[in-house]
């Protein structure tokens, strides 16, 4: 039986979703703002978490239809035989988004959502779920236009850019899913040697090299699916299993690599990438990115800058983004560096042309994936050598 899904992703990498879920086997792929609808049996859904980079939830739709007021919207959710999705002794928590909606309260558009299924539940099993906003069992979710309301169970649970690897409890500035995204637009494969000279708790080395191990991100992690009705133990186990088959070994000598001026930074970035299971794939050290040199020959370099909020970080960067301009310049000939930021003046400020300026979001921070290649050439006049001659652009 063909059902109805939705992927909410970044904002600016539905057209790389598309085509991963397109790869996963999914039908009637359809990219839209903020997502990517698709088609599929239930197993899909299964495949969907365990396997996608770069989906944040996958939405299992269930109804809906139009509305005028809490009335209808009542009526269209009661409607469903949630009975039949899931126990009433299971928890449940109702999350509300709107387009142009006429309701004037999400807030009450919320209640009406959680009494209509809770009230199916008490006429068809004389039992509800009891609400849990913070762990739940289940998750609806209700998505309303000017017109229409659409009805999802969240098969996810928790979202899922949480791998279950990450050691750090502080607030990472890339999510994992984002981090994936970047290598997807960068065009990257493992065949190529790979740099993150910013790397902090190592998000974006871990996410390459969970696709050089070929790794499904969610192997380490439950899912949403494994609370409803139709959830079969024994088959996720062979699916699960059938990953794990998949997964590589690492490389005799690993060309993904990692650096941080900051020593915690390195020690995270190595408990995270221990708790992926990929430590071998990757190589981390403590260095400058204006004084550390190539790995390779040639590669790409992605990384997330600093950028700054308040004016006395834009001074600081004002005078740090032309040092490493000059870094690139000097050090990276041959490579293309990627650089994720908000901060629109990074082009002028490096010195560098970009070549590619891809739109994304990090949340609702409207940002840039800068792409520079990184080409030799003339240098400037205080780079001359003490013995008078012009140096050329090298790795070191």
């Amino acid at each position: 039986m063909t059902e109805r899904y939705f992927a909410p992703c970044p904002r600016g990498m539905e057209a790389a979703l598309a085509s991963e879920l397109g790869r996963l086997g999914a039908r009637e792929v359809a990219a839209t703002d903020g997502g990517v609808g698709f088609a599929g049996d239930l197993p899909l859904a299964c495949h969907a978490n365990l396997e996608s980079r770069l989906a944040s939830r996958i939405l299992w739709r269930v109804g809906g239809g139009a509305y005028r007021d809490e009335h209808e919207l009542y009526a269209l959710v009661h409607a469903i035989d949630w009975h039949r999705l899931f126990k009433p002794e299971r928890t449940l928590r109702v999350d509300v988004a709107a387009s142009r909606s006429p309701l004037t309260s999400l807030e009450f558009a919320t209640l009406r959502v959680k009494d209509a299924v809770c009230d199916r539940f008490r006429a068809e099993r004389n039992a509800r779920p009891s609400v849990d906003k913070r762990a739940p069992d289940v998750r609806v979710h209700a998505y309303l236009t000017d017109r229409d309301a659409t009805i999802y169970l969240d098969t996810s649970g928790e979202p899922l850019f949480k791998r279950g690897y990450r050691r750090d409890t502080e607030i990472a500035p890339l999510r994992e899913n984002l981090a994936a995204g970047l290598l997807a637009l960068a065009g990257w494969t493992p065949a190529a040697p790979l740099l993150d000279p910013m790397c902090g708790s190592g998000t974006i080395v871990i996410e390459a090299a969970l696709i050089a191990a070929q790794r499904a991100p969610g192997l380490a992690r439950t899912f949403g699916f494994q609370k409803l009705a139709w959830y079969d133990g024994p088959a996720w186990q062979r699916i699960k299993q059938a990953a794990r088959d998949r997964v590589r070994a690492a490389p005799a000598t690993p060309n993904l690599f990692g650096s941080d001026r900051a020593a915690a930074a390195i020690a995270t970035a190595a408990a995270n990438l221990r708790a992926a299971q990929v430590a071998d794939f990757a190589s981390l050290e403590r260095a400058d990115i204006l004084e550390r040199g190539a790995p390779a020959a040639s590669g790409i370099l992605i990384a997330n800058p600093p950028y700054g909020v308040r004016l006395a970080d834009q001074e600081s960067l004002a005078a740090f983004y032309p040092r490493l301009g000059d870094a690139l310049k000097r050090r990276f000939a041959g490579w293309t560096a990627l650089l994720f930021t908000a901060d629109m003046r990074l082009p002028k400020l490096l010195g560098l042309k970009a070549a590619r300026r891809i739109p994304l979001f990090n949340g609702a921070l409207d940002c840039r994936l800068f792409a520079f290649p990184l080409v030799a050439g003339s240098m400037r006049g205080d780079a001359k050598r003490a013995d008078g001659k012009i140096t050329g652009l090298s790795n070191t």
